[in-house]
């Protein structure tokens, strides 16, 4: 496999919407961390059209306190959620220049940098991601990256023996932990690399009976396909696929494992209220799934 091919397969391994890890990272740290959110988007659900309304409050409200490093950092996160990643970027940074002292801060900076680049971990992303280690050495978001550089790099092994540290300190059940499983499932077969022993000696993906255990992520072969397109074209191609799933499951709705599944894609997208009319569709089709549904609607954040 050429560099080239490498990097895309990497980078769609990245942001395969809601379906891998680096966005239920992010998605999960926001909402565990995340401030009051100001002015009407503060309250309902979280879907474009109130991330909008939010990137206006906040722009507004930094113009007469522009350090306001909080402020920054949700200026950022609404920015990413409406894929301005470059802009997410300059906010991130500010806010990180204004409170070095935050990792979240700087993992969320380098985040949007990968994002926003061609495919890679650029220096810069490398750099906030290696501060945000520095200052809290269990931040799952940059561990899980710097991973990434590594394999990037070359340094297969490396890389896994860091997603393997991840997930031997991630919690039981974090939204994250399937997802780094397929990642290190994917680049071992990628490289030649035997983990299924390794894997096979963790503890369970999540604990027995918890709904995310049946939340999958994309085929080896939907992210090596989407890895040939350009950036953009990936980004329609993950739609079509969680459009997709939408379609399948309003023909068959008596599919709670499908259902979970597009609640986590609508969550991590930050379709906050197709998420919740997803789950209650399910649970409508589904009674008999209910503690599945609630158990995963609780996991993944969704309104109930």
């Amino acid at each position: 496999m050429s560099d080239t091919t490498t990097r895309r397969f990497s980078r769609i391994a990245l942001i395969g919407a809601a379906l891998l890890a680096v966005s239920a990272i992010g998605v999960k740290l926001w909402r565990d961390r995340a401030p009051e959110v100001p002015t009407a988007a503060a309250t309902g659900p979280t879907g474009p059209q109130d991330v909008g309304a939010m990137i206006s409050s906040l722009e507004a409200k930094l113009k007469t306190d522009p350090n306001d490093a909080e402020g920054w950092r949700m200026l950022g996160w609404s920015f990413f959620q409406t894929q301005r990643y470059a802009e997410a970027a300059m906010a991130y940074k500010r806010a990180a220049t204004l409170k070095p002292d935050n990792a979240d801060y700087w993992s969320s900076l380098g985040e949007a940098l990968v994002t926003a680049g061609p495919g890679n971990v650029p220096a810069d992303a490398r750099a906030a991601f290696d501060k945000a280690v520095a200052l809290d050495p269990k931040d799952p978001r940059a561990r899980y990256f710097i991973g990434v550089s590594k394999d990037m790099a070359g340094d297969h092994k490396g890389a896994i023996e860091d997603w393997f540290a991840l997930l031997k300190d991630s919690p039981a059940g974090a939204p994250w932990e399937a997802d780094v499983r397929r990642t290190i499932e994917a680049v071992g077969a990628k490289d030649k690399i035997d983990v299924k022993a390794r894997l096979a000696a963790l503890r369970p993906a999540v604990p027995s009976g918890t709904a995310a255990a049946a939340i999958p992520g994309p085929s080896t072969d939907q992210m090596r396909a989407a890895s040939q397109l350009p950036s953009g074209q990936q980004e329609a191609m993950i739609s079509g696929m969680v459009e997709g799933l939408a379609a399948k499951l309003k023909a068959n709705p008596r599919n709670a494992e499908g259902w979970i599944m597009l609640m986590r894609s609508y969550a991590t997208l930050g379709r906050s209220s197709d998420a919740a009319a997803a789950y209650r569709t399910a649970l409508a089709a589904n009674p008999d799934a209910k503690a599945q549904l609630d158990d995963a609607a609780k996991t993944l954040g969704v309104a109930r």
